[in-house]
């Protein structure tokens, strides 16, 4: 796939911009006031534990779920507008869950999950498929390096596997930004390796990353800046050097906990 021209952050709107936005669901307030700005093509990694809000964060993005009113000014942008629908953001994002890898976990196809993309569907029943869709299709199974396991289906796929059929799934409009949803869930050693370098690989193509993560370990070195989130809150935001210290990570995860980077990779020990 060719390398995409990044926009240029000082003149382009944000792509995602959140002030206040608070989301209830029941009883339970689990975003609190959030107020944050994420970049169209820019790298960043939003990190912290089980039930911090990270999940919450995506649906809000995907309408899923929408914000309360609450006291003081509440906006939600994307690309500068405060309306819009899913279908708005087929062109700029594309977004992997673990909810999407459980709905497609069926005798569909590899080849057919990545063509389904097109119509944002759950398989293509009598979807006029066009030559260009096979010719964008066959493009991505090359980048993802994923063309000779395109006829297997997917309840036959290993968790990896079908993985990377999802994000070439998110790839098919060309997406300025993939937003990945805690993506190394149930992953063993050597589908962690090879999903971290399709990782890399769609990031050195100037598509931008938004890794949605409890793991340090699943920071790949191209992404830049770290948004660190707790009980439905912001907690940090900054560069990598900056929020994956042993403090601020300790506090975060309630451990005590020594982080060490390696060749821009950052892991944590002593816990």
């Amino acid at each position: 796939m060719p390398a995409r021209v990044v926009p240029d952050r000082n003149t382009a709107p944000p792509l995602f911009e959140f002030n206040n936005v608070s989301v209830i669901r029941g009883d339970k307030r689990v975003l609190d006031h959030i107020t944050l700005s994420l970049g169209e093509g820019e790298n960043v990694a939003i990190l912290g534990p089980n039930g911090a809000g990270k999940s919450t964060l995506v649906k809000a993005i995907t309408r899923e779920y929408y914000p309360v009113l609450s006291e003081g000014p509440v906006t939600f942008t994307f690309r500068g507008k405060d309306a819009w629908d899913v279908f708005d953001l087929r062109s700029f994002v594309g977004i992997v869950s673990n909810d999407l890898q459980y709905t497609f976990n069926r005798t569909i196809t590899g080849r057919e999950v990545i063509v389904s993309g097109f119509f944002s569907s759950i398989g293509l029943f009598n979807r006029a498929v066009t030559p260009a869709m096979e010719d964008k299709t066959d493009e991505i199974l090359r980048f993802l390096q994923i063309d000779r396991l395109s006829d297997r289906p997917m309840n036959e796929m290993s968790s990896g596997e079908a993985r990377r059929f999802l994000i070439g799934r998110a790839l098919v409009f060309d997406p300025a930004t993939l937003i990945l949803d805690e993506p190394t869930n149930s992953l063993d050693l050597s589908a962690l390796h090879t999903f971290r370098q399709t990782l890399r690989t769609i990031a050195q193509s100037g598509t931008g990353i938004i890794l949605v993560t409890h793991q340090l370990h699943d920071i790949i070195p191209e992404i830049s800046r770290v948004v660190m989130m707790d009980r439905g809150q912001v907690y940090g935001d900054g560069t990598k050097p900056a929020m994956l210290t042993d403090e601020k990570i300790g506090r975060l995860f309630s451990v005590p906990v020594h982080v060490r980077e390696e060749n821009g990779w950052y892991y944590a020990t002593g816990y």
